[in-house]
């Protein structure tokens, strides 16, 4: 199955307690090319926990739209793809995350330490779903052990339609700058698209880094949780060299009525709103009342005065 064509270049990056379908939601209407949900448990899929499998719920114009799955055992993450292919385009598997209860399983950038297993996950995935199958890699475990690109390679010969790789070890977490260079490399060694990831945090960046690494995509996570206004910033840039200013107060509203829509539970509307008011004036005032706030009507007038 090959990668879907793309309205735009730019990608929404899965995001534990971030990209939930609401947030997606805003994101496709400001120009994702693509969006992905919160990574999911393959295990929980299977066993059918009704908290994760909400985090699977899309809305129905939300085209295309991949899921993330992570596990480390081949069975549970090929009964989990085939549970939850029916409702998405394609179906990526995280190879990436460092988060210590990810990779206390063996899942996540753990996975980086055996390669060999990524290929069998992946070729099994291909087998058992008729969707495009993804992976989400790292550059390496640590600087001594930087197999992004002997991965890569598995994964293309393994069936695999497409490629992210975040350009940080999994030991460097988000610290450093990401490694362009290990992206372009890669990018000139195989065949399938390649989606580079690290560091985008400008349509400035994003076009340079677009024309340097050659990538087909260009996935952004921590940018969009502040701003998810940068995906029509980046299209404006892309066509003029200059693109407006984020109203956050006016997109925040935006996000709650799709959070009211979607009934997101209150703490993870509260934890965007964090993340929404990063940037803002006043605000660590403004993080100060929001611990006082417990419900959406608080969060509004909370908004309201904080333009």
């Amino acid at each position: 199955m090959t990668f879907p064509k793309l309205s735009s270049r730019a990608i929404l990056a899965p995001m534990a307690g971030v990209t939930d379908i609401a947030f997606r939601a805003l994101a496709r209407k400001f120009g994702a090319g693509l969006t992905y949900t919160e990574f999911v448990s393959s295990a929980a899929i299977v066993r059918e926990n009704k908290t994760t499998l909400r985090m699977t719920q899309i809305d129905s114009s939300e085209k295309p739209v991949g899921v993330q799955l992570f596990g480390s055992n081949v069975q549970e993450v090929v009964q989990a793809a085939k549970i939850v292919a029916e409702r998405f385009d394609i179906i990526d598997l995280n190879c990436g995350c460092p988060a210590y209860k990810v990779i206390k399983t063996g899942a996540g950038s753990d996975m980086l330490k055996n390669p060999e297993l990524i290929g069998k996950l992946v070729s099994k995935i291909v087998g058992a779903v008729d969707k495009a199958v993804t992976v989400k890699i790292r550059s390496g475990i640590d600087e001594q052990q930087i197999n992004a690109l002997e991965v890569a390679k598995i994964v293309e010969d393994a069936g695999a339609s497409a490629i992210t790789i975040h350009a940080r070890t999994a030991e460097q977490g988000y610290a450093d700058e990401a490694d362009w260079e290990l992206i372009k490399k890669i990018k000139e060694s195989v065949n399938i698209p390649v989606i580079g990831n690290g560091d985008i945090h400008r349509p400035e960046i994003f076009e340079q880094r677009l024309k340097e690494s050659g990538v087909d995509y260009i996935m952004i996570g921590r940018a969009a949780m502040t701003n998810p206004y940068i995906f029509k910033q980046i299209e404006d840039y892309s066509k003029t060299e200059v693109y407006q200013k984020v109203d956050k107060t006016k997109i925040f509203q935006e996000y709650l009525e799709l959070a009211e829509k979607h009934k997101i539970p209150f703490l993870a509307v509260k934890h965007h709103a964090v993340q929404f008011s990063k940037g803002i004036k006043s605000g660590s005032t403004f993080r100060t009342n929001l611990m006082r706030c417990h419900d959406i009507e608080c969060l509004k007038k909370l908004f309201s005065y904080f333009p």
